[in-house]
């Protein structure tokens, strides 16, 4: 940014001259900024919103009668995105006016609230995941899995540069991964699942020398547990490729922790906790080795103690290009997610550990009791895999669009993911509406 005062020659927000702007589009070999946009037409704004003055009555009664048209549903949905019950001390809490019109924690001398509850945050996530460290700041499980595979490339002495990821793998997630691989070296490939995990076999052809990553997930997209974690963190390491393993924090206080079956570096979604089913925003986790501290992406809040030796949290780590020498920086991601980690993190504390694992259990429970109930009717095959379950599974029958309309005629939103399959969620929110969900296939598909 130029030094220069605010005058005719330019401003310190605004430095260039019109001198200097002619001179930069008569290189560009264009005759204005605009020039420099494609925009189509149909979305160019023209000066114009087209949008009729209201009041602000008339606008809440137009509202109103927008709401008034959406389905009330009962939704058994999933993949990615959970409905779990969130305690009215976290909103209470986190709608606190020093937590909720805070921006990012640059300060400590006057964000050491918000500071020490991110570091909570991120030791939470370090015990469930067994590895020693974990940032504060990712956009979502889709993020974090595409930055994990960035730092992939960044650290691996392997000399590959093949992304090996599930070819069942939620979409926007793997649209996410491969706008973010998109101009480096990395290309993006796909190991098949049997019978709804790994097909470990088919993996063990697929990676090879010129393998950089591997990813697996536990509970999958469709909820299976993956039994073989251990053997895919086998087969990346015998090829020095890093091993990352996709969960969520409710599933991580049951199942294995990654640490142990070799994981370098796990990601997921920690909305899970603390938000509301919102099909858009979320929270991502990171956490990976000690070996990896200073490549991690986002931001690291640490313990330190101040100028009078009392224990102070900052801001110890920041490696985005903001902060750092762009060639030095590890990511541009930007969002400051810190107000989501602190409503999962108040969310985790309020269950604590045992019941955050009694939440987990429930969601292997209450899986396993409506796919035996929709298993006994005619017509119906659930679980379609012969796995383990949490929260969700997949579930077989003939007409799966047909099934699905009926559903929806009666209530019940679920997801359809061929002619054959659908996709059945349940977590202790909606669970008390299971049976009318069984008694409504019953009338479905009789």
């Amino acid at each position: 940014m130029s030094g220069r005062s605010a005058d005719a020659t330019g401003s310190p927000f605004a430095p260039h001259t019109a001198e200097e702007t002619a001179a930069m589009l008569e290189e560009l070999g264009v005759d204005s900024e605009a020039d420099l946009f494609d925009i189509p037409d149909e979305v160019a704004f023209d000066g114009e919103f087209g949008i009729p003055q209201r009041g602000e009555r008339e606008v809440v009664r137009d509202l109103r009668e927008t709401f008034a048209r959406n389905d009330d549903l009962t939704e058994f949905l999933g993949r990615g995105h959970y409905s779990h019950y969130v305690p009215a001390v976290v909103d209470d809490l986190s709608s606190r006016s020093e937590f909720l019109t805070s921006y990012t924690q640059y300060q400590p001398e006057i964000t050491q609230g918000f500071l020490q509850a991110l570091f909570e945050y991120q030791s939470i996530l370090v015990e469930l995941t067994g590895l020693p460290v974990a940032n504060c700041s990712m956009y979502d499980a889709a993020t974090a899995l595409a930055e994990a595979a960035l730092l992939a490339d960044r650290v691996r002495s392997a000399s590959g540069s093949t992304v090996l990821v599930p070819e069942d793998l939620r979409d926007g997630k793997r649209a996410t991964l491969d706008n973010y691989v998109d101009g480096s070296d990395l290309t993006v490939e796909t190991y098949p699942y049997a019978d709804g995990t790994a097909d470990l076999d088919a993996l063990a052809g697929r990676v090879d020398a010129d393998t950089v990553f591997v990813y697996a997930e536990t509970p999958t997209v469709t909820g299976a547990v993956e039994p073989a974690l251990s053997a895919v963190g086998d087969l990346a390491d015998e090829h020095d490729a890093l091993y990352c393993v996709g969960s969520d924090p409710v599933a991580l206080s049951l199942l294995e922790e990654p640490a142990s079956v070799g994981a370098d570096v796990v990601v997921g979604e920690a909305g899970a906790l603390g938000l509301p089913t919102s099909y858009g925003m979320g929270l991502g986790l990171f956490a990976c080795r000690d070996d990896f501290l200073r490549q991690v992406p986002g931001r690291l809040v640490g313990a330190s103690e101040d100028a009078d030796d009392r224990r102070a949290f900052t801001l110890t780590l920041q490696t985005r290009e903001q902060h750092i020498r762009k060639e030095r920086a590890t990511s541009n991601i930007c969002t400051n997610q810190a107000w989501v980690a602190l409503r999962a993190a108040m969310h985790a504390a309020y269950l604590g550990p045992d019941g955050l694992s009694d939440l987990a259990e429930t969601c292997v429970r209450e899986a396993a009791a409506l796919a035996d109930d929709l298993d006994a009717l005619d017509g119906v095959t659930a679980p379609l895999h012969d796995r383990h379950h949490f929260r969700e599974f997949a579930v077989g029958v003939d007409d799966a669009p047909g099934v699905a309309a009926g559903l929806r005629e009666r209530g019940f939103a679920v997801h359809v993911l061929d002619d054959e399959t659908l996709q059945v969620c349940v977590t202790e929110v909606n669970a008390g509406a299971a049976d009318d969900l069984v008694a409504a296939f019953a009338e479905v598909t009789a």
